[in-house]
């Protein structure tokens, strides 16, 4: 006959107790937020005191741009310092039932090392939630209104800071420069268009015109002048129709900046470069970041639970806290190892992003299960 344990439904068996798991998932939450709060609060105040005598240092700047600066910034240290706060709210929470001997309690009425820390863990997944989301609405708008305009020293920034001008395309082994691009598709129009060509990676001619546009077999290039090396003669032409194998869409795909794109508009945006032949490991890797970088709050529960057990035996409550501090500071750097890595090519775009997450993952089943199960 089956046990009534085995009999239980899933969901009663990782939460035998409802209270206890509203209770220790709500000192959890609350402890984040006021983590969160306060370190926001201080480091804004810091950072405001840094930048102020440089906003109003330029002409017309004042109150105004000021404000403009802390509802732009804010968001950029939620979105920093939100896993520092997961990670110091775990600790303290954990610290705060073992000095009261609630975990002591919690393992003599039957419950595992899991089924307590399943509460944190489902919570920590909602906070990874909204930090998925808050990053994605809030934070590319930010960010893109921010980085044009510190760029610019807080001057007032013209357009919409996006990259203009200067485009470069490879076309087999020539490379084409295009000033400015208009239109799309086989309606695409350069201006300002100079094409290097190349053979066996030498320079054999320079070719400059005016305007150039698509035609079935390369583009045509109106307006210009070429000048060969070779006999060092340079000769003006009207029309050209050069044999290029760019195609349009390589001209129409700008470099784009994943800290400035939300989630569902990088991933078209980087189709649309790989159609186009541009590498796109960088952005790849920062895309499946945006949604393992918030899933490290769902982690920091596991890792910092080393300062949850076996503290009433062996009465080192600060060791075991600085443990799982460190073991939460080793996948921070770890993440941005992995990146940086991602960012030179050393590491592929899937591994870069989810391999500290799966390891740290690993090393803190492999020390619950070795310590406590």
């Amino acid at each position: 006959m089956a046990s009534a344990a085995a009999l239980r439904p899933p969901v009663s068996r990782l939460f035998p107790s409802p209270t206890l798991a509203r209770y220790t998932a709500r000192m959890f939450l609350l402890r984040t937020l006021a983590f969160l709060a306060g370190l926001v609060l201080i480091l804004q105040t810091l950072d405001l005191l840094g930048e102020s005598s440089r906003i109003l240092a330029v002409p017309g700047n004042g109150e105004a741009e000021l404000w403009r600066y802390v509802s732009l910034r804010l968001p950029q240290l939620v979105a920093l310092f939100l896993p520092f706060s997961v990670l110091l709210a775990t600790l303290l929470t954990f610290i705060t039932l073992n000095q009261n001997s609630e975990v002591v309690i919690l393992k003599a009425s039957g419950l595992s090392a899991h089924q307590i820390l399943a509460p944190l863990v489902l919570a920590g997944l909602a906070v990874a939630g909204l930090s998925f989301a808050f990053n994605e609405l809030v934070l590319t708008r930010a960010q893109a209104s921010f980085d044009p305009w510190k760029t610019a020293e807080y001057r007032p920034v013209e357009g919409n800071g996006g990259p203009a001008g200067d485009i470069w395309v490879r076309s087999g082994s020539d490379l084409v420069r295009a000033g400015r691009v208009s239109g799309s598709g086989p309606s695409v129009r350069l201006a300002d268009v100079t094409v290097f060509d190349r053979e066996a990676d030498r320079l054999v001619a320079r070719i400059e015109a005016e305007r150039a546009r698509p035609v079935p077999g390369g583009w045509r290039l109106e307006d210009g002048r070429r000048f060969d090396l070779a006999s060092a003669r340079e000769t003006p032409f009207a029309v050209l129709d050069l044999p290029l194998a760019a195609t349009p869409d390589q001209f129409t795909t700008v470099n784009i900046q994943p800290r400035h794109t939300p989630f569902w508009r990088l991933l078209p945006a980087i189709r649309a470069l790989e159609a186009a032949g541009k590498p796109t490991d960088r952005l790849r890797a920062e895309l499946h970041h945006k949604v393992a970088g918030p899933l490290s709050a769902a982690l920091m529960p596991l890792l910092g639970a080393v300062a949850a057990f076996g503290l009433a035996r062996s009465g080192r409550l600060f060791l075991r806290a600085v443990i799982g501090l460190a073991l939460g500071f080793l996948y921070f750097v770890a993440d941005n190892f992995a990146m940086a890595m991602a960012d030179f090519g050393n590491l592929p775009p899937v591994a870069a992003a989810w391999a500290p997450f799966l390891l740290f993952l690993l090393i803190g089943e492999s020390v619950l299960f070795r310590t406590e199960e």
